[in-house]
């Protein structure tokens, strides 16, 4: 969506009025792929494709102006979208329009979710102003103020108590304590000693506890691993890429080949995102992740035919076959195993 920021005082939607009619748009881009998978060949029905084509169009017109709080504009582009939609129409191939509508309800999900994104940042903003009066006051606050610095340490006072304990119980002498040559001395002594055994105890500590906190920590950062979402599919962030691969093979044994092909596929993006290939996002597409990956040669070459063969059974609705599951489930390794 291309936009630009006007000051024109113009009538425009807000940004939910806009978000609103992009998921109308988008339900009636579902009808239209179940219309696709429902209708024979040579059986279709012109006046019902006419009415859910200008349902889209009434909804998303090829430009539009968003109205934002503070008075300024952002000026929309769809008119690829109208492009799709005359695609569509000329287009006569079943598995094609698929994709075509495919190709529209994918792009119609990236701009709700940019708009929706817009809404949440317009709902928290707040003037710098406001910020910076709510930061003072709480400064001022008691519990915020620096303390003041403690003139020795609980340790050091330990120290000090303990070496004036020892003090006294030493023989006291009515004359000046006198100076001896060539050896330190008995206090001087005595620091030196509960020093070495101070450090002692503490290095004990760190030897002894440290493993402890580490694996704390260790397993603090696990448990903020988040779930992913991969073309519209939550992966909880317990699930590795051979539990997915799992789940696609229990599917094809029970015959679902269509839903295996998906979850294999799901599962190869996965795999891809944990070896920092690509990288995941709610508005990305299949096509999006292919183009990720079209600097490796080699890889691109996999996950090009795993990504046809995904949306010809998937999204083109083409009846899969088990020598079709057998070839995606072989080019699917040759995928994770190379770079």
């Amino acid at each position: 969506m291309a936009v630009c920021i006007m000051t024109m005082p113009i009538y425009a939607a807000t940004p939910k009025e806009y978000r609103e009619r992009l998921e109308s748009a988008r339900a009636v881009t579902s009808q239209l792929l179940e219309y696709i998978a429902e209708t024979e060949i040579g059986q279709s029905n012109p006046e019902f494709e006419g009415r859910m084509l200008k349902q889209i169009r009434n909804n998303i017109p090829p430009t539009e102006k968003i109205e934002l709080p503070d008075g300024s504009t952002l000026d929309t582009s769809n008119q690829s979208l109208n492009t799709k939609l005359d695609e569509f129409e000329n287009e006569s191939d079943t598995t094609k329009r698929a994709v075509i509508v495919t190709e529209i309800d994918e792009r119609l999900s990236a701009l709700s979710v940019k708009i929706a994104e817009l809404e949440t940042s317009i709902a928290s903003d707040r003037s710098k102003d406001e910020d910076k009066q709510k930061l003072a006051e709480i400064l001022r606050r008691e519990q915020f103020q620096k303390p003041v610095e403690a003139k020795q340490s609980a340790l050091q006072k330990w120290l000090n108590d303990f070496l004036e304990w020892i003090l006294n119980l030493l023989p006291k002498s009515e004359v000046s304590a006198p100076t001896f040559t060539g050896m330190p001395s008995l206090a001087s002594a005595l620091l030196v000693i509960l020093c070495v055994l101070a450090v002692g105890l503490i290095g004990f500590a760190i030897y002894k506890f440290a493993p402890f906190f580490s694996s704390r920590s260790g397993s603090k950062s696990k448990k903020t691993k988040k779930d992913r979402v991969i073309l519209g599919e939550s992966i909880g962030s317990g699930e590795s890429v051979e539990d997915l691969f799992g789940e696609a093979e229990r599917l094809a044994r029970e015959g679902n080949l269509r839903g295996a092909i998906r979850k294999g596929y799901i599962a190869v993006l996965c795999d891809l995102s944990d070896r920092k290939l690509i990288g995941l996002a709610n508005y990305k597409t299949n096509r999006d992740y292919l183009r990720d990956v079209r600097p490796r040669r080699e890889l691109f070459e996999n996950m090009n035919g795993l990504t046809n063969s995904f949306e010809r059974h998937w999204y083109g609705y083409q009846t899969a076959e088990k020598a079709d599951w057998d070839e995606f489930l072989e080019r699917s390794r040759l995928t994770i195993v190379k770079q």
